[in-house]
């Protein structure tokens, strides 16, 4: 598309820029190198003063608040910081205000003004309207309700979300589940999955490239797990009960890893399952090409369901056999990924994918290839247009 001058974005994010890439990277370094005249102010998580006190983490509050992404010169990442604990309302009210005037101040110095305003949390929905920006867009990449959290936090997160709904100028979703679930609350809802970039993977199937030196060392067959290990998506006990039902081979969870001790000690002492910690996205694919199959073991609920994960399409871009229990996205491509309810259907599934045909590698690689970021940038410079533009609030959506 880029058909059009991308006004200066200050882009806040749920989570920071690191090497370990998710949607927001994607989608902030994907609009850096096409319109390399904008620039774009990336807010990272807070710098949490009384989080790093309670833990006597002194040094960890004068590292740098603002910095440069190495080789996207229009990038500037910045982290405000959060003074006092959130527990209270007064407390989360003076640190928006910090981090509103942090921000601020960041973005006058790169010479930022009038930017489009790009909110991920619904904690941010403070900032609209405050931040002098030309048009709020608000992207929902999960049902935040649906965490397991205190039923207090629960109802600020329905609160927020609702009210950023209805005062953005675009509601962008990745997935159906969450256009359905939105759709009463704005009126200018767009539904844009994630992508993947499906050439960075081309070297997962050939076995002639050596693999990591650990990556050697995981028995075989290798069922690769990757993403974020946190309780309410990967199905704990559903893993543990694979891992014990399988003759031989190894589980591997590769990513960042949010399980208890207890978690954690419940599937090591299965035998089968290995811990991999979070990995830079440039050496993903050497790691994938470790996997035999490809896996999937979410848990099955209203959170799940809200999901378009990214592992789907990096999975179907590697080529290899993918087995799922039956969650949102997976269970739409029933010729590529072999879906399971339980672990003695997920072992059968298992068994099924490692004695596939020869034709399924490229195939899933074909399929990926019609979902990347290039074409989801597409529709995010659609919704912009629609944004500065006002060509009319019930522009049709963004399918």
């Amino acid at each position: 598309m880029s058909g059009m001058n991308l006004p200066d974005i200050v882009f806040v994010s749920l989570e920071n820029w690191d090497e370990v890439w998710r949607r927001n990277q994607f989608l902030c370094s994907g609009m850096a190198r096409r319109f390399p005249q904008s620039k774009i102010l990336f807010v990272g998580l807070p710098r949490d003063v009384s989080h790093q006190v309670r833990r006597g983490r002194w040094r960890e509050m004068f590292q740098r608040a603002t910095w440069t992404v190495p080789d996207l010169p229009n990038i500037t990442v910045t982290h405000p910081l959060k003074i006092l604990p959130n527990s209270l309302a007064a407390g989360r009210r003076f640190n928006e205000a910090v981090a509103r005037r942090h921000i601020r101040r960041v973005a006058r110095r790169l010479g930022i003004k009038n930017p489009v305003l790009w909110l991920n949390p619904h904690s941010a929905v403070h900032m609209a309207g405050r931040m002098g920006e030309r048009a709020v867009i608000y992207d929902i990449t999960d049902d935040w309700t649906q965490l397991t959290q205190s039923p207090s936090l629960t109802q600020l997160t329905t609160e927020q979300d609702a009210e950023l709904c209805r005062r953005a100028d675009a509601v962008i979703v990745c997935s159906q589940k969450l256009f359905d679930l939105k759709h009463g609350l704005s009126h200018h809802l767009h539904l844009i999955p994630n992508g993947v970039d499906a050439k960075h993977y081309d070297g997962v199937l050939n076995q002639d490239k050596p693999l990591p030196d650990d990556a050697k060392r995981w028995p075989k067959p290798v069922l690769g797990y990757t993403g974020t290990i946190h309780p309410d998506r990967v199905d704990i006990a559903l893993v543990e009960a694979i891992a014990r039902k399988l003759s031989q081979g190894s589980i591997v969870l590769l990513g960042p890893n949010h399980l208890s001790e207890n978690d954690k000690s419940r599937l090591v002492n299965s035998g089968k399952v290995m811990f991999k910690e979070a990995v830079p996205y440039t050496q993903l694919p050497e790691y994938m090409r470790a996997f035999d199959v490809c896996i999937t073991p979410h848990c099955m609920t209203a959170f799940t369901e809200s999901l378009n994960p990214i592992k789907l399409w990096e999975y179907l871009a590697a080529g290899k056999p993918i087995v799922s229990t039956n969650v949102a996205g997976f269970r739409d491509y029933p010729d590529f990924v072999y879906l399971a309810h339980d672990a003695d259907s997920f072992v059968v599934a298992v068994q099924n994918a490692l004695r596939e045909g020869s034709g399924k590698p490229e195939a899933r690689r074909a399929e990926a290839r019609s979902h990347s970021w290039e074409s989801r940038l597409d529709a995010v410079e659609a919704v912009i247009q629609l944004c500065l533009g006002k060509p009319g609030r019930n522009a049709s959506n963004v399918r």
